[in-house]
C-alpha cells in the first residue's frame, strides 16, 4: 500500500513538471475495463461521445482501477469510466489531482472471493486461510471487500499470505490450484466460480454493509480546462443509460460486443449491475453526500487496518456534482 502511495506521489511530481497549457484537446483518452459490460458502451460503440463532444475519443483498456489512477496522474488519461471507488479513495488520499463527477455503476455482486474446490474452507473455518496464499488486485474495491469479509469472519488478515496479481493472472493461478482463494471480478470471477465457491455471497456482504460501486473520474486539469466537455460526456452517458432501459435487447447486444463477451455472459454480469441517471445521482445517496461519506469510510477502514498512514479529514472536495447538475 505504501508503495502505491509512493508511486502516486512520484508520478504527481513528474506530471507537474511536464504539464503545459493546451488550446483545445486533439483527443480525449478514456480508461475502461474489458470484459466489464456497462450501459455507456452503447455510446462508446456508436461513437456518440465523439459526435457530441466534437473530439475523437480514444478508449484505452486497463486491468485495474489502480492502473487507471496512475495513468491519470501521469497525464496519460483524461477520464476514467468505472474506476473502483477504493482505488479512487486511496489515490486522492495520496494527493492525486483527480475528482469524481459521477457514479458509473453500482456493482453489487460483480466481484467476490472464491475458495478453491479442493480446500475444506468456508465461512465457518475461514481462519484456516491464515498462512495460505490468497490473490487479489491490491487497492481495489475487491481488495476492500476481501478485507472487510475476512475481518468479519475473525481472520487475522496480517497472517494471510496476500499476493497482488492482475485479474487474469489470478484466474490462471486459481484454476491451476496454486491459490487457496482468489478474489476478482468480471470474466476471471466467472471462471473461478466453476472451480470453487464464494467465501461470502453478495447478499451476505450486502447485509454487512459492504457496498461496491465504480465512479466516473476526471483529472482536475481536464475538468478546469474543458468543463463543457465533461458536462457533454455525462449527458451522453445519461442517454446511453436511458437507451438500455428503453431498448434493452438492442442495447445488450451492442454492449456485449463492446465488452468483448458473448451475449449470455454479458447479460449475466449486467444483471448484477445498476446504472443511475442524472436525477438519481443528484441525491443524498450518491453525489450529494453518499459518495463522499463512503470515500471517508473506505479510507478510515484502510487506516484502521494499517494499510495507509492517515485518511483525509474530508473527502468532499474530491467529489464535484456541478457537472452533472448542468447535464441534460
Amino acid at each position: 500500500m505504501k508503495k502505491f502511495f509512493a508511486l502516486i506521489l512520484a508520478t504527481i511530481s513528474m506530471a507537474g513538471a511536464m504539464s503545459g497549457a493546451a488550446a483545445s484537446p486533439e483527443k480525449i483518452t478514456v480508461a475502461y475495463f474489458q470484459e466489464w459490460p456497462t450501459a455507456n458502451q452503447v455510446a462508446q460503440a456508436g461513437k456518440w461521445y465523439d459526435e457530441e463532444l466534437g473530439v475523437p475519443i480514444e478508449w484505452r483498456p486497463y486491468n485495474t482501477g489502480v492502473e487507471m489512477a496512475e495513468a491519470m496522474v501521469a497525464g496519460d488519461v483524461d477520464v476514467s469510466f468505472s474506476m473502483g471507488v477504493v482505488p479512487f479513495a486511496l489515490a486522492v488520499t495520496a494527493g492525486a489531482p483527480i475528482k469524481v463527477v459521477g457514479v458509473a455503476v453500482d456493482t453489487g455482486g460483480a466481484d467476490n472471493c472464491v475458495i478453491y474446490k479442493k480446500e475444506a474452507i468456508d465461512r465457518a473455518n475461514a481462519h484456516e486461510l491464515q498462512g495460505r496464499k490468497v490473490a487479489v488486485p491490491l487497492n481495489t474495491v475487491t481488495h476492500y471487500k476481501m478485507l472487510r469479509s475476512l475481518v468479519f469472519l475473525g481472520v487475522d488478515v496480517d497472517k494471510v499470505n496476500v499476493i497482488d496479481m492482475s485479474p487474469h493472472d489470478i484466474d490462471d493461478a486459481f484454476i491451476n490450484g496454486e491459490l487457496a482463494m482468489g478474489c476478482s471480478w468480471g470474466g476471471p470471477l466467472r471462471r473461478m466460480k466453476g472451480h470453487g465457491w464464494e467465501l461470502l455471497t453478495a447478499n451476505e456482504q450486502d447485509r454487512l454493509g459492504i457496498r461496491a460501486f465504480d465512479v466516473i473520474a476526471v483529472t482536475n486539469d481536464f475538468a478546469a480546462k474543458y468543463p463543457d466537455l465533461v458536462v457533454k460526456f455525462l449527458t451522453v452517458t445519461d442517454r446511453a443509460i436511458e437507451y438500455l432501459g428503453d431498448e434493452p435487447k438492442k442495447a445488450k447486444s451492442v454492449i456485449a460486443k463492446a465488452a468483448g463477451l458473448g451475449l449470455r455472459q454479458s447479460n449475466i454480469v449486467l444483471s448484477l449491475f445498476d446504472f443511475y441517471t442524472r436525477d438519481e445521482q443528484l441525491t443524498e445517496r450518491w453525489m450529494y453526500g453518499g459518495v463522499q461519506s463512503f470515500l471517508k469510510e473506505v479510507a478510515d477502514f484502510f487506516e484502521q487496518q494499517g494499510k495507509i498512514d492517515r485518511a483525509l479529514d474530508d473527502y468532499g472536495p474530491t467529489v464535484d456534482a456541478s457537472f452533472y447538475e448542468r447535464a441534460r
